[in-house]
């Protein structure tokens, strides 16, 4: 929640003065809807790796939990590409490491804790999402 917290008030005026005047891709969500979907996939991220977190010394656990934080540092360098230096393109320098960052740690904590990777399955999805707009945004503003 920190991480979701500290990225979006460091880049608020970007989201409020810069954001609108892209031109968007077909399919953009009405901006309200990032909030409650981002704050539900940090609270589910939470509950994952503390699922796979609380066993004692589960073969993988250290790795798995590992990929959980080099994917969360990731998401956290992505507003600050996108937003902070109004930059889709480093945007998608930043989130298709993300989204196999992502994967790599669903696979590894579905060896540990089934459920736990399931929890990270709609944030995968919503950040492959992420990545159309995100491309949709470069390659409609380049110019």
């Amino acid at each position: 929640m920190l991480v979701g917290a500290a990225s979006g008030s460091l880049t608020a005026a970007a989201v409020r003065d810069w954001y609108p005047s892209l031109i968007a891709p077909p399919g953009k969500p009405p901006n309200a809807l990032f909030a409650p979907v981002w704050t539900a996939f940090y609270i589910a991220m939470g509950i994952a790796a503390w699922r796979v977190w609380r066993p004692a010394a589960a073969l993988g656990q250290r790795a798995a939990l590992q990929l959980w934080g080099w994917q969360l540092l990731v998401n956290a360098a992505w507003t600050p590409a996108f937003f902070g230096l109004h930059s889709p393109a480093l945007g998608m320098a930043v989130i298709v490491p993300m989204l196999l960052l992502i994967a790599l740690t669903m696979r590894a904590f579905a060896r540990i804790d089934r459920l736990a990777a399931i929890l990270l399955l709609p944030y995968l999805l919503w950040s492959g999402y992420a990545t159309y707009l995100n491309a949709g945004f470069w390659w409609l503003n380049r110019l």
